[in-house]
């Protein structure tokens, strides 16, 4: 199965923009009240998170395995099998029609002349190829009916594989789905442990460059085109 699933729910719910970090720090302040009412107090900021060493508790998952392997996976998956048998059987009487010529061919008679041999010939590799283009649609489609009945489980079970490792104290959760000896996907991680933030904040204080003066949009600038320039960043 082909890896479709972004599974970073637990990063992603504590991540913000540069940009936007750099905006909320440019807001201009608020007009003062008038002098007969009482401003109210301020919310209290939450107290950021300082990045820290944790003790490693690692574990690893093949997240589309198990999704594929829940009792709702299943069922899915046998529905999508149903679905496909008539198209499977339909491939497979091809398959023995052009056995059935092949084996014709073979065994026709020596008067068989040149002209008749090259046009069977003609006609099972015509065949042949057909039934090779069929049978790729019917394997594409079957695997993107398979993504999108697995995708709708593994929603479902990220929240339960989130909440597992939290209550077992992992710190780190990795991602091994079809991967043997390669790289592995980081799915969640314990809060603290991202020093994306600090790292940047101690790099413009050393650096000794100003951040840049924000300015307005250009008119004929894509909307999204500044956003898109920013690494999300996690908040601390």
């Amino acid at each position: 199965m082909n890896r479709t699933f972004a599974l970073v729910t637990a990063l992603a719910a504590g991540m913000t923009s540069a940009a936007g970090v750099a905006q909320i720090a440019g807001t201009p302040a608020a007009p003062a009240a008038a002098p007969t009412q009482t401003a109210p107090a301020p919310a209290p900021a939450p107290a950021p998170v300082a990045p820290h060493a944790v003790p490693a508790k690692i574990a690893t998952i093949e997240f589309e395995q198990v999704a594929a392997a829940t009792n709702e996976g299943q069922r899915a998956l046998q529905a999508l099998q149903k679905k496909y048998e008539p198209k499977g059987a339909e491939l497979q009487a091809k398959a023995q029609e052009i056995d059935t010529l092949k084996k014709q061919l073979q065994s026709a008679p020596a008067t068989l002349t040149e002209s008749e041999r090259a046009s069977k010939l003609r006609t099972i590799d015509t065949k042949e190829k057909q039934l090779q283009r069929d049978g790729e649609d019917a394997q594409q489609a079957v695997a993107g009916e398979q993504q999108q009945v697995i995708g709708v489980v593994a929603k479902k079970l990220a929240p339960v594989v989130k909440k597992y490792v939290e209550d077992n104290g992992y710190t780190m959760l990795l991602d091994i789905t079809g991967q043997q000896g390669g790289s592995m996907s980081v799915l969640w991680t314990s809060e603290g442990t991202d020093i994306s933030r600090a790292v940047l904040d101690a790099y413009n204080a050393s650096s000794g460059v100003a951040p840049p003066t924000p300015s307005a949009p250009s008119p004929a600038a894509h909307p999204h085109a500044s956003a898109a320039q920013k690494p999300a960043l996690p908040k601390q």
